[in-house]
């Protein structure tokens, strides 16, 4: 199977670096309106399509590198936004093995009706089928494909093998971004698609985050083995098919602004958010509930991270460029050549133009890349949770974007920032963090006074200290490290 998997995946990146030695020739395809399609958008969409037919993970690993114009072309980060996880359907036959061995032989008797003839959806991972329960309760059911665990898996061995080569070939390179460590991020954040056991654990939480908010809905899971789900049926249709008449401009409103401020209740209070919260996966019905589907990839952060992107977001709604900087590197770490001053004076510049815009008028998830980007720029490694919480905040803007495109994010987050402050506040005074509160003060005292006078240097050299080191920002790297990618992965699949 592995071999197999192996033998697919080369045969793909051969195909794409022919397409590489047509694009070298300059040669122009011609479009089927008769325009000519230059060497450059071949490429783009040549990348694109080979992720897809790769499957879910190369998806995945693609939709984060549309956010990350700090090392992708930005000619392919506007085809890889178009990436979608959309598979050939197969037989329901296909999918019986899964369910008679997690539901038992009898499993048709748990239903009264079972829509076998056309799935609701199919993915790379699963098709989803409509039925209701003996009770009459409509529910949907989702079967994982067969051999899509292995798959993915073998996958994820490979991309971690190519991220070692590109550490080895550009270590300057790796020093600002962490190719290993970003992979291991998006693995983390898949890994609940692969057991619907933990997707079932995912939806429960975020059921209870929803109870709050008068038009989020979560669906309940109903039954959970690793390779079904059943789940209550969500009704309406995805945000991006909705027609403009379909509900008032009141609902339209009241809809964004709480799906906004459900997905910051996830990024600042619970620091576990939907990590793929594309149109498709909001189902808005015509009673002005949305439903939140999919919960196979949620994000997980800390508090320091969750900190810092609050204080990121906060500052560019304030027109606050230092501080938003400062919130930047304090998510991230320095090299020897970081010049932290010169990102300060790009962000003070850059900051102006996003602060107050309306989403008809700016990508705020954009916004968030080119500052990504300064920060790179500058020999400023940032965490890569940034990713997976970017690629987020894309998602969820391009989602509300359907929906009311006059919201302001900027007014959005100055609307929660309160509740977040004091949902926050909380959790500094809970028991547990009292508790760590006491550790810290005591490991403190047994270390001795010097400890501190070597805390307060620390601070000051970090605050008053001037970077006048080579700028980090190399053309020739930031436009060869995605090629850089597919020649490692093209390495470990070369067959022979």
């Amino acid at each position: 199977m592995a071999e197999r998997r192996a033998r697919h995946t080369a045969q793909v990146l051969a195909r794409l670096g022919m397409r590489e030695v047509s694009r070298a020739t300059g040669s122009r395809r011609s479009r089927a309106d008769g325009s000519q399609e230059a060497p450059e958008q071949q490429r783009a969409r040549a990348i694109r399509q080979a992720l897809e037919d790769l499957g879910p993970l190369y998806v995945k690993i693609g939709q984060i590198l549309s956010t990350r114009p700090d090392f992708v072309p930005d000619y392919v980060r506007e085809e890889l936004a178009l990436l979608t996880d959309q598979a050939t359907v197969r037989p329901f036959a296909a999918f019986e093995p899964a369910l008679e061995a997690d539901l038992g032989l009898d499993w048709r008797s748990r239903f009264s009706s079972f829509e076998t003839g056309r799935p609701l959806g199919a993915a790379s991972l699963a098709q989803v089928y409509r039925a209701a329960l003996r009770d009459g309760t409509p529910c949907v059911v989702k079967i994982q494909r067969p051999g899509s665990h292995g798959t993915v898996l073998g996958d994820m061995t490979v991309l971690r093998r190519a991220s070692r080569v590109i550490g080895r070939v550009a270590p300057r390179f790796s020093e600002v971004i962490d190719t290993e460590a970003m992979l291991d991020v998006v693995f983390r954040a898949m890994g609940d698609e692969l057991d619907f056991t933990r997707e079932a654990a995912n939806m429960k939480d975020a059921r209870k985050a929803a109870k709050e908010f008068r038009t989020i809905k979560v669906p309940k899971a109903l039954v959970a083995t690793p390779r079904v789900l059943v789940q209550t049926l969500a009704d309406g249709q995805a945000a991006h098919r909705l027609k403009e008449d379909e509900l008032s401009r009141k609902q339209r409103k009241k809809i964004a602004r709480e799906f906004v401020a459900y997905m910051f209740k996830g990024f600042f209070v619970q620091r576990t958010f939907h990590a793929d919260p594309h149109p498709g996966n909001l189902l808005v019905s015509t009673d002005g509930k949305a439903h939140v589907i999919d919960w196979g990839m949620v994000g997980r952060i800390d508090r320091s991270m969750s900190a810092g992107m609050l204080g990121t977001l906060v500052a560019m709604a304030y027109n606050d460029g230092p501080s938003l900087a400062q919130s930047w590197v304090r998510m991230g770490s320095t090299t020897p050549w970081s010049d932290v001053g010169g990102f300060t004076a790009d962000i003070a510049r850059f900051v102006p133009h996003v602060t107050n815009a309306s989403l008809a008028e700016l990508n705020f998830g954009v916004a968030l890349t080119e500052v990504l980007a300064f920060s790179t720029s500058r020999g400023i490694q940032t965490t890569p949770n940034v990713s997976i919480v970017g690629k987020a905040v894309a998602n969820m803007e391009g989602t509300v974007r359907h929906i009311h495109p006059g919201l302001k994010l900027s007014d959005s987050i100055r609307d929660a920032l309160q509740d977040i402050l004091l949902d926050m506040a909380r959790d500094l005074a809970s028991p547990e963090q009292l508790a760590q509160y006491g550790l810290h003060a005591l490991h403190a005292l047994t270390e001795g006074p010097g400890q501190g006078t070597r805390m307060l240097g620390d601070l000051v050299d970090r605050q008053l200290t001037v970077h006048n080191h080579t700028r980090f920002h190399d053309t020739r790297f930031s436009k060869a490290a995605f090629t850089l990618m597919l020649l490692a992965l093209g390495r470990r699949h070369r067959p022979g």
